[in-house]
Protein backbone atom coordinates (compact mmCIF):
# COMPACT_ATOMS: atom_id res chain seq x y z
CA UNK A 1 0.00 0.00 0.00
CA UNK A 2 1.24 3.50 -0.78
CA UNK A 3 0.23 5.91 1.57
CA UNK A 4 0.32 9.66 1.66
CA UNK A 5 0.85 11.30 4.84
CA UNK A 6 0.21 15.53 4.92
CA UNK A 7 2.09 17.28 7.61
CA UNK A 8 4.37 14.21 7.52
CA UNK A 9 6.81 16.00 10.16
CA UNK A 10 4.24 15.92 12.92
CA UNK A 11 4.68 13.81 15.98
CA UNK A 12 1.91 11.36 15.01
CA UNK A 13 2.76 11.32 11.19
CA UNK A 14 6.44 10.14 11.83
CA UNK A 15 5.46 7.50 13.88
CA UNK A 16 2.24 6.25 11.74
CA UNK A 17 5.40 6.40 8.72
CA UNK A 18 7.81 3.97 10.72
CA UNK A 19 5.04 1.59 11.80
CA UNK A 20 4.23 1.73 7.30
CA UNK A 21 7.21 1.02 6.82
CA UNK A 22 8.30 -1.58 9.22
CA UNK A 23 4.91 -3.93 8.16
CA UNK A 24 6.58 -2.63 4.09
CA UNK A 25 4.27 0.31 3.27
CA UNK A 26 5.23 3.22 0.98
CA UNK A 27 4.86 6.29 2.28
CA UNK A 28 5.06 9.79 0.84
CA UNK A 29 5.34 12.61 3.48
CA UNK A 30 4.16 15.79 2.66
CA UNK A 31 6.04 18.63 4.35
CA UNK A 32 6.25 22.40 3.98
CA UNK A 33 9.67 23.07 5.22
CA UNK A 34 12.86 21.68 3.17
CA UNK A 35 14.63 21.29 6.70
CA UNK A 36 12.07 18.66 7.18
CA UNK A 37 12.54 16.61 4.03
CA UNK A 38 15.45 14.75 5.74
CA UNK A 39 13.65 14.09 9.03
CA UNK A 40 11.43 12.11 7.48
CA UNK A 41 13.70 10.15 4.92
CA UNK A 42 14.69 8.95 8.03
CA UNK A 43 11.54 7.49 8.83
CA UNK A 44 11.16 5.77 6.05
CA UNK A 45 9.38 8.31 3.72
CA UNK A 46 10.16 9.94 0.49
CA UNK A 47 9.53 13.63 1.43
CA UNK A 48 7.71 16.08 -0.79
CA UNK A 49 7.82 19.96 -0.48
CA UNK A 50 4.18 21.27 -0.40
CA UNK A 51 3.21 24.00 1.07
CA UNK A 52 -0.91 23.33 1.76
CA UNK A 53 -1.69 27.06 2.66
CA UNK A 54 -0.47 28.22 -1.19
CA UNK A 55 -0.87 25.38 -3.20
CA UNK A 56 -3.10 24.63 -5.81
CA UNK A 57 -5.80 21.43 -5.94
CA UNK A 58 -3.75 20.50 -8.89
CA UNK A 59 -0.57 20.89 -7.53
CA UNK A 60 -1.54 19.06 -4.34
CA UNK A 61 -3.42 16.35 -6.67
CA UNK A 62 -0.14 16.08 -8.23
CA UNK A 63 1.50 14.99 -4.91
CA UNK A 64 -1.14 12.22 -3.73
CA UNK A 65 -1.02 10.71 -7.27
CA UNK A 66 -0.78 7.06 -7.06
CA UNK A 67 -2.18 6.88 -3.55
CA UNK A 68 -4.12 4.04 -2.11
CA UNK A 69 -4.33 6.01 1.09
CA UNK A 70 -4.48 10.06 1.92
CA UNK A 71 -3.89 11.14 5.88
CA UNK A 72 -4.84 14.56 6.74
CA UNK A 73 -2.31 15.04 10.33
CA UNK A 74 -1.75 18.57 9.72
CA UNK A 75 -2.04 21.38 12.00
CA UNK A 76 -1.42 25.22 12.54
CA UNK A 77 0.28 23.75 16.23
CA UNK A 78 0.66 25.46 18.74
CA UNK A 79 1.77 29.07 19.45
CA UNK A 80 -0.05 30.13 16.28
CA UNK A 81 -3.37 32.45 15.84
CA UNK A 82 -6.47 31.97 14.81
CA UNK A 83 -6.07 32.98 11.18
CA UNK A 84 -3.59 29.49 10.94
CA UNK A 85 -6.12 27.42 12.61
CA UNK A 86 -8.49 27.79 9.91
CA UNK A 87 -6.12 28.07 7.03
CA UNK A 88 -4.12 24.60 8.22
CA UNK A 89 -6.89 23.11 10.02
CA UNK A 90 -9.71 23.82 8.18
CA UNK A 91 -8.60 24.94 4.22
CA UNK A 92 -5.85 22.46 3.78
CA UNK A 93 -7.91 19.59 5.07
CA UNK A 94 -10.48 20.65 2.43
CA UNK A 95 -7.39 21.29 -0.58
CA UNK A 96 -6.54 17.82 0.35
CA UNK A 97 -9.88 16.43 0.16
CA UNK A 98 -10.33 18.02 -2.98
CA UNK A 99 -7.07 16.70 -4.67
CA UNK A 100 -7.92 13.31 -3.58
CA UNK A 101 -11.14 13.19 -5.85
CA UNK A 102 -9.14 14.48 -8.25
CA UNK A 103 -6.68 12.61 -8.23
CA UNK A 104 -8.90 9.46 -7.74
CA UNK A 105 -7.74 8.37 -4.27
CA UNK A 106 -10.89 7.28 -2.83
CA UNK A 107 -9.25 6.42 0.76
CA UNK A 108 -9.28 9.76 3.33
CA UNK A 109 -8.41 9.26 7.08
CA UNK A 110 -8.40 12.71 8.81
CA UNK A 111 -6.67 13.55 12.47
CA UNK A 112 -9.45 15.73 14.03
CA UNK A 113 -9.85 16.36 17.97
CA UNK A 114 -12.19 15.51 20.62
CA UNK A 115 -14.44 18.46 21.53
CA UNK A 116 -14.99 19.43 18.03
CA UNK A 117 -18.93 19.23 18.68
CA UNK A 118 -18.73 21.96 21.20
CA UNK A 119 -18.33 24.45 19.16
CA UNK A 120 -20.95 23.55 16.10
CA UNK A 121 -23.59 25.95 15.64
CA UNK A 122 -21.27 29.03 16.77
CA UNK A 123 -21.56 28.43 20.31
CA UNK A 124 -18.35 28.56 22.45
CA UNK A 125 -19.00 27.13 25.78
CA UNK A 126 -17.74 29.35 28.86
CA UNK A 127 -13.89 28.55 29.68
CA UNK A 128 -12.61 28.12 25.87
CA UNK A 129 -10.39 30.44 24.85
CA UNK A 130 -10.70 32.37 21.96
CA UNK A 131 -7.34 30.32 20.02
CA UNK A 132 -8.67 26.93 21.08
CA UNK A 133 -12.02 27.81 20.22
CA UNK A 134 -10.91 28.75 17.04
CA UNK A 135 -8.82 25.19 16.64
CA UNK A 136 -11.98 23.12 17.43
CA UNK A 137 -14.18 25.14 14.81
CA UNK A 138 -11.51 25.12 12.07
CA UNK A 139 -11.44 20.89 12.72
CA UNK A 140 -15.49 20.87 12.71
CA UNK A 141 -15.45 22.45 9.76
CA UNK A 142 -13.05 20.08 7.82
CA UNK A 143 -14.72 17.26 8.98
CA UNK A 144 -18.54 18.46 8.07
CA UNK A 145 -16.60 19.17 4.63
CA UNK A 146 -15.60 15.13 4.54
CA UNK A 147 -19.45 14.25 5.59
CA UNK A 148 -20.62 16.06 2.58
CA UNK A 149 -18.28 14.01 0.16
CA UNK A 150 -19.83 10.97 -1.60
CA UNK A 151 -15.91 10.50 -3.89
CA UNK A 152 -14.16 9.71 -0.99
CA UNK A 153 -14.34 6.82 2.08
CA UNK A 154 -13.64 8.65 4.70
CA UNK A 155 -13.00 8.40 8.62
CA UNK A 156 -12.41 11.10 10.88
CA UNK A 157 -10.06 10.04 13.62
CA UNK A 158 -10.80 12.18 17.43
CA UNK A 159 -8.36 11.41 19.60
CA UNK A 160 -8.20 12.74 23.13
CA UNK A 161 -5.10 15.01 25.09
CA UNK A 162 -2.29 14.15 23.43
CA UNK A 163 0.93 12.32 25.46
CA UNK A 164 4.12 11.21 24.52
CA UNK A 165 4.22 8.04 27.04
CA UNK A 166 4.98 4.78 25.98
CA UNK A 167 2.25 3.02 23.94
CA UNK A 168 -0.05 1.05 25.95
CA UNK A 169 -0.99 -0.91 23.43
CA UNK A 170 -5.27 -1.02 24.63
CA UNK A 171 -7.42 1.79 23.49
CA UNK A 172 -10.89 2.72 24.40
CA UNK A 173 -12.30 3.58 20.17
CA UNK A 174 -15.99 4.44 19.60
CA UNK A 175 -18.43 7.23 18.69
CA UNK A 176 -18.28 8.93 21.47
CA UNK A 177 -16.16 7.70 24.49
CA UNK A 178 -15.60 9.86 27.90
CA UNK A 179 -12.69 12.59 27.44
CA UNK A 180 -9.20 11.18 28.47
CA UNK A 181 -5.78 10.65 27.67
CA UNK A 182 -3.94 8.60 24.27
CA UNK A 183 -0.45 8.44 23.58
CA UNK A 184 0.82 9.79 20.10
CA UNK A 185 1.89 6.16 19.32
CA UNK A 186 -1.51 4.52 20.54
CA UNK A 187 -3.18 7.10 17.60
CA UNK A 188 -0.71 6.21 15.42
CA UNK A 189 -1.54 2.31 15.51
CA UNK A 190 -5.23 2.71 15.38
CA UNK A 191 -4.66 5.17 12.35
CA UNK A 192 -2.30 2.77 10.46
CA UNK A 193 -5.39 0.41 10.80
CA UNK A 194 -8.01 2.69 9.73
CA UNK A 195 -6.65 3.07 6.63
CA UNK A 196 -7.24 -0.73 6.02
CA UNK A 197 -10.23 -0.84 7.57
CA UNK A 198 -13.65 -0.74 5.09
CA UNK A 199 -15.85 -0.54 7.90
CA UNK A 200 -14.31 2.83 9.15
CA UNK A 201 -15.36 4.48 6.09
CA UNK A 202 -18.27 7.04 7.31
CA UNK A 203 -16.87 6.97 10.59
CA UNK A 204 -16.43 9.65 12.93
CA UNK A 205 -14.23 7.86 16.00
CA UNK A 206 -13.41 9.55 19.75
CA UNK A 207 -10.22 7.47 20.76
CA UNK A 208 -8.50 7.53 24.50
CA UNK A 209 -6.31 4.93 25.80
CA UNK A 210 -8.70 1.96 27.29
CA UNK A 211 -8.82 -1.32 28.19
CA UNK A 212 -9.03 -3.00 24.90
CA UNK A 213 -6.25 -3.76 22.56
CA UNK A 214 -5.94 -2.11 19.59
CA UNK A 215 -6.54 -4.80 17.23
CA UNK A 216 -9.94 -5.65 18.67
CA UNK A 217 -11.00 -2.08 18.78
CA UNK A 218 -10.71 -1.79 14.58
CA UNK A 219 -12.36 -5.08 14.44
CA UNK A 220 -15.11 -4.42 16.93
CA UNK A 221 -15.77 -2.12 13.92
CA UNK A 222 -16.95 -4.40 11.75
CA UNK A 223 -18.72 -6.74 14.13
CA UNK A 224 -20.59 -3.41 14.86
CA UNK A 225 -21.65 -3.20 11.42
CA UNK A 226 -22.92 -6.58 10.76
CA UNK A 227 -24.76 -6.09 14.35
Amino acid sequence: MHVVIAGGHGQIARRLTRLLRERGDTVTAIVRQPTHISDVEEDGATGLLCDLESASVGEVADAVQGGDAVVFAAGAGPGSGVPRKDAVDRAASVLLADAAEQAGVSRFVQISSMGTDLVRGGAVPAGIEDVFASYLQAKAAAEDDLRRRDGLAWTVLRPGRLINDPPTGRVTLDQHVPRGAVTRDDVAEVLMLLIDSPAAAGETLELTNGSTPVEDAIAALAHGRDA
